[in-house]
């Protein structure tokens, strides 16, 4: 609201100015610089003073010049460091613009008014826009967003305006993963164009579903393969699952290798040592008997 206030009363301005003088008029960008420059300039000019009104009237200078002072004088701080003057052609310029530098400018040449005019708006640039998808009940039909108070132009893929001057498209799955949708906002100084939304990201097809839950099965199961024969061959990790869920040991059981390794062993280590002891009591009556 502000802005379409500041257009309107710098227009209103112009209106009037147009009445008794020649007005040329600029639009330019917060940030970005102007320069206004006088039709003619005699040579036997000794001082310049740029002027500027902004919306509710109020005039203070801009930029003064007098050939008989060493320095230009700025006596306004909004125009201090920003504002330079052309002594031989009366051109002023202005840098690192602000919505304050709005209005009329007028010059003074020799303590006279010109009859050129000059009006100036200065408008922010507007932001790089951000598509967000609304869902409906219907799995092919999306709404698409571009929050923005302004001009709004839609468009797809091949270039064509699929909406204009609406904050709001309705989407249908054309089938197509390929085609795309972009928002663009522009003003009398900027545009800007969002990043494309393809509808591959809008509409979750059953194939790639598919795909989806296929990967992601494979890392499950890889997950449950590496766990199974780190739990199996690994000692410290049987030992640490065993002791936190010992309901693991019944559930790998068959399977548990280490174990198997363990009891064979007892075992092996258990008929070595009866051997000697049957060898011995064996013997044992032949020779009482000798």
């Amino acid at each position: 609201m502000k802005m379409l206030d500041l257009r309107y009363s710098t227009a209103f301005i112009c209106a009037v100015f147009f009445i008794i003088g020649a007005v040329s008029g600029e639009d330019k960008a917060v940030g970005s610089s102007v320069s206004f420059r006088p039709d003619k300039i005699d040579s036997s000019v000794s001082s310049i003073i740029w002027k500027h009104r902004n919306r509710t009237g109020v005039v203070v200078k801009a930029i003064e010049w007098d050939k008989d002072e060493p320095e230009v004088n700025i006596p306004h701080p909004r125009f201090k460091g920003i504002t330079s003057i052309d002594d031989k052609t009366g051109q002023i310029t202005i840098t690192k613009l602000t919505v304050e530098h709005s209005g009329l400018y007028t010059i003074d040449i020799n303590s006279k008014e010109q009859e050129q005019k000059f009006t100036l708006t200065v408008i922010e640039r507007v932001p790089k826009p951000k598509i967000t998808k609304e869902e409906t009940n219907n799995a092919d039909v999306v709404y698409l967003k571009c929050d923005y108070i302004g001009t709004i132009i839609w468009k797809n893929s091949t270039g064509q305006t699929v909406e204009d001057k609406k904050n709001e498209i309705t989407v249908k799955n054309s089938k197509n993963p390929e085609n795309f949708y972009t928002c663009t906002l522009n003003n009398t100084v900027s545009e800007e164009t969002s990043d494309r939304v393809y509808e591959r990201e809008l509409f979750v097809t059953g194939s790639n579903a598919g795909l989806i839950v296929g990967i992601l099965f494979a890392l499950l199961l890889v997950a449950l393969i590496i766990f199974i024969v780190l739990y199996l061959f690994v000692t410290p990790v049987h030992e640490w699952v065993n002791s936190t869920c010992p309901c693991m040991a019944n559930l790998f059981g068959p399977l548990d290798c280490l174990k198997k390794t363990e009891v064979a062993g007892k075992n092996s280590s258990g008929s070595g040592v009866d051997a000697p002891l049957n060898q011995t009591s064996s013997t044992s009556p032949s020779d009482q008997n000798q």
